[in-house]
């Protein structure tokens, strides 16, 4: 064998384990993290961020894969203007000083051939702590207008906002904050 042929296997050999995974970009006009928390206990308080950004990594084959998100925090959506600027200000989230929340995991656990949680890590407020999210309802498929391969899923998880120094007016506005996100992601 010449030295070009043992050059060109190696290549290929440590390139092929990468070329196996697919990667999808995060499509932001479908994928809106949500979020529910008790407002001193009379209602449940929804939210939703409306700019989310990043990449999904999967390995079917090899059941692996990574997630990599950034939300920004300025794009907070509770259908109130004046509640939205009380959670962008310094006492809640101070987007001036720590404008985007990231989630990134590189330990996906799947049931079967679909991924069914993330472990990762939680960046908010400048703290970052891990978390593990859920992941439900996979779906992947061709788009019928992108005419690219679309995955979809439901995933939660749960989270206590002190964590992250964000513990304003507890108990009585909840500690406890349930996230809900639907996330659709397109293939490279």
């Amino acid at each position: 064998m010449g030295k070009s042929a043992i050059i060109a296997l190696c290549i290929f050999g440590f390139a092929a384990p990468v070329l196996a995974a697919d990667i999808y970009d995060i499509e932001p006009n479908h994928t809106f993290p949500r979020f529910e928390y008790s407002h001193f206990g009379f209602s449940i308080h929804h939210g939703q961020f409306d700019k989310t950004s990043g990449k999904i990594m999967l390995d079917r084959a090899a059941k692996t894969g990574s997630v990599d998100i950034t939300v920004d925090m300025a794009s907070v959506n509770m259908g109130s203007a004046k509640l939205e600027d009380h959670l962008r200000g310094d006492e809640f989230f101070d987007v001036a000083k720590f404008p985007v929340m990231t989630f990134k995991s590189s330990k996906l656990k799947f049931s079967g051939d679909v991924p069914a949680s993330a472990e990762g890590e939680l960046t908010l407020h400048g703290v970052t702590k891990p978390l593990t999210l859920t992941i439900a309802n996979v779906k992947c498929g061709m788009h019928p207008m992108m005419k690219r391969e679309d995955c979809g899923a439901e995933v939660t998880g749960t989270l206590k906002r002190s964590d992250f120094g964000l513990g304003k007016f507890t108990p009585g506005v909840g500690d406890d904050v349930t996230l809900h996100i639907q996330v659709e992601s397109i293939k490279e």
